[in-house]
């Protein structure tokens, strides 16, 4: 059994070694890293960090403001291109590698053929971006297979409507959005990316993008027609397929809630048919909707956004107590083992921005709870585990606290991490060391621990009603017991710890009074007491914490859990 463990990296970002890019710069001034910087060096050293899988983000072509024609790519008008980069998410060909990642442009495909095996030579699985929800204005396959009808292509235009059409259009209206189209032409008008169904976008909507038709009429009281199959569902699970074909291990959904359920219901038992070691993943937002993408769409795990991140944000800020952790598993009962877990991704804030929690020694708590409460996924961002701040004013990307996915740009700690693919550390701070030591540490600890990996998860904090700023639980297995307490205060703090005897009696642990640990994470010894009659005493570190290890588990009679 394996816990994953996911490092997201943005692609074009990974390997660009320019040191001094300019506000809004195009490729030739601010450069582009390329599939080929993820040499098998770099891959071991994402590998050291405790990662299983690696997602790369922004592989496959999107609109660019960066003219491709020379290779018999269509150029795409910047008008409808967000940034000179473009939007990784507004997919150009569903079927075909962003250019600029090639070193040969025409080998592009073979480059792509040659990461995948790579990545699985380092002992990593392959992640990849699948976007079904919208594509780019002038979306344009020149890469398909032979047989693929593009998307759009056998519309009839002049209906709103048609389970069998792609797009959503306003017939007989041009596009006349709230900013300045200048001379990109668009009759008649299709729907916008999100669920905006007028011809006038505004500046603040996904206008770079065209809604795709799965066969829900929004205009007709959102009702849906799904007799006959609709033609994109066929189109988007041949695109499935086509990928999965390529060897990839796993698909991340982007904005899969915003594609009907019924779609992934029918496609995802197809791609597994014929591919069942794929996973699937869903940016799911709506909670509400969670136990639908997973049992009936067939969803293998979910975002958990809106539940343990927005928890552990607020902890971290001091806007909540550390109690309120509890509530967010909860809330996800049932379900919680299919919930991937996170601090950083690349529509979030980075955690050390002044957006977030303007220090990345800040975060070395949360990723205590989020990445060692369950045997669910966690996934962090590239350069999270080095305090990158994603301060920079990009371009099209402002000062934000994220690290643009619009523009040509380089990522500083990254860029010094990397030091020319030569991973010698050289470049970097000791705090920055530390750092990723710190998360390598954990990470590592996900798999090497077999209650981590594979235990039972039992939260203190019901009978530790003292406790605010720290958070306190048990992960079990049959040979292991650890004792985690994650503290969110910016001082060290000694600590009383209540156990109640019910963890005793359901695993069968004995009662011990002078009980020894090692913490995994300092290597220091602790003996402490470890009883539902003695209070736990410990001192623990600011903005960090413990992962005790029982040296020995002794087992008393194991009753059932009432």
């Amino acid at each position: 059994m394996e816990k994953i463990i996911i490092y997201q990296v943005f692609t074009r970002l990974f390997g660009n070694n320019n040191t001094s890019c300019v506000h809004n710069g195009d490729v030739q001034t601010n450069g582009v890293g390329k599939m080929s910087d993820f040499t098998m060096k770099a891959l071991e050293n994402i590998k050291k960090l405790g990662a299983t899988h690696i997602w790369y983000t922004g592989l496959i072509e999107h609109a660019t403001q960066t003219d491709h024609t020379s290779f018999g790519i269509k150029k795409d008008n910047p008008a409808v291109v967000k940034g000179k980069a473009g939007s990784p998410y507004a997919i150009k060909d569903y079927y075909d590698i962003d250019p600029d990642l090639a070193v040969s442009v025409p080998n592009r495909m073979k480059e792509f053929e040659n990461l995948v095996q790579r990545t699985h030579r380092a002992g990593l699985k392959f992640v990849i971006d699948f976007v079904p929800n919208h594509v780019a204005r002038q979306y344009h396959s020149d890469s398909a297979p032979e047989g693929v009808i593009n998307l759009g292509e056998d519309d009839n235009k002049d209906c709103a409507f048609s389970n069998q059409n792609n797009f959503y259009y306003i017939p007989g209206t041009q596009l006349s959005a709230q900013f300045d189209l200048k001379d990109y032409i668009e009759f008649p008008a299709r729907a916008t990316g999100n669920d905006n169904f007028s011809a006038n976008p505004g500046i603040n909507d996904w206008y770079e993008t065209v809604k795709l038709n799965y066969g829900v009429d929004y205009n007709g009281g959102r009702t849906n027609h799904f007799d006959p199959i609709p033609d994109t569902w066929h189109k988007m699970l041949h695109i499935l397929l086509f990928w999965a074909g390529k060897k990839v291990d796993a698909f991340r959904c982007d904005m899969a809630e915003m594609v009907p359920v019924d779609f992934w219901h029918w496609a995802i038992p197809q791609v597994k048919e014929q591919y069942p070691h794929i996973i699937f993943i869903a940016e799911v937002y709506n909670p509400a909707e969670y136990r639908n993408y997973l049992h009936y769409g067939h969803f293998d795990y979910l975002y958990d956004k809106v539940g343990l991140y927005d928890t552990l944000k607020a902890v971290t800020n001091d806007w909540i107590s550390a109690q309120n952790i509890t509530f967010s598993w909860q809330q996800v009962e049932g379900i919680r083992n299919n919930m991937l877990n996170f601090l950083e991704n690349h529509d979030e804030q980075r955690l050390a921005s002044t957006f977030f929690a303007g220090n990345p020694l800040k975060g070395k708590a949360p990723l205590l709870v989020s990445a060692l409460m369950y045997t669910n996924p966690m996934m962090i961002y590239f350069g999270q585990e080095l305090g990158e701040k994603g301060m920079d004013a990009e371009g099209f990307s402002g000062e934000d606290g994220r690290t643009t996915i619009f523009d040509y740009w380089t990522v500083d700690t990254i860029r010094r991490w990397r030091n020319n693919g030569k991973f010698d550390q050289k470049l970097l701070t000791e705090d920055e060391l530390s750092l990723q030591e710190y998360y390598a540490k954990v990470l590592n600890i996900c798999n090497s621990s077999e209650a981590v990996r594979e235990g039972e998860f039992y939260d203190l904090m019901y009978v530790n009603p003292q406790l605010q700023k720290q958070y306190t639980f048990v992960r079990h297995s049959e040979k292991e017991t650890l004792l985690v307490i994650a503290n969110f205060a910016s001082q060290e703090t000694e600590i009383t710890i209540n156990v109640p005897e019910h963890l005793f009696e359901y695993y069968g642990i004995k009662e011990n009074t002078a009980c020894e640990w090692t913490d995994l994470l300092s290597g220091s010894q602790i003996t402490t007491a470890f009883s539902s009659n003695i209070p736990t005493k410990l001192n623990v570190p600011s903005w960090g914490g413990c992962i005790l290890k029982m040296k020995s588990v002794k087992k008393a009679g194991k009753k059932t859990k009432s």
